[in-house]
């Protein structure tokens, strides 16, 4: 990946721009930026398990309740056909 040599050369300039005395309050502050963000991706991962949890629970409600059509069949008007009525036979 990189060659021991781009590394040195890296940190000696960092060295020049920031100062020795700063660099390892930057490596510290890079460090909890690092944790932060680790600690904010877990958070939102557990967000999203416990969304796609809740929407596994909506979509099985939802399957397993008998669709409004077949709750009112039971109810249908006097003289409408059904699946149970036989057909008039002519004879």
């Amino acid at each position: 990946m990189f060659s021991p040599m781009e590394i040195a050369a890296v940190v000696g300039v960092a060295i020049l721009v920031f100062g020795a005395d700063k660099l390892p309050k930057l490596a510290k502050s890079a460090g909890q930026a690092k944790k932060e963000f680790l600690i904010g991706q877990a958070e939102a991962d557990v967000a999203a398990e416990q969304a796609r949890e809740e929407a596994r629970r909506a979509a099985a409600a939802r399957t397993e309740t008998p669709p409004a059509s077949a709750a009112a069949g039971a109810e249908q008007p006097a003289g409408t056909p059904t699946a149970t009525t036989a057909p008039p036979h002519a004879g």
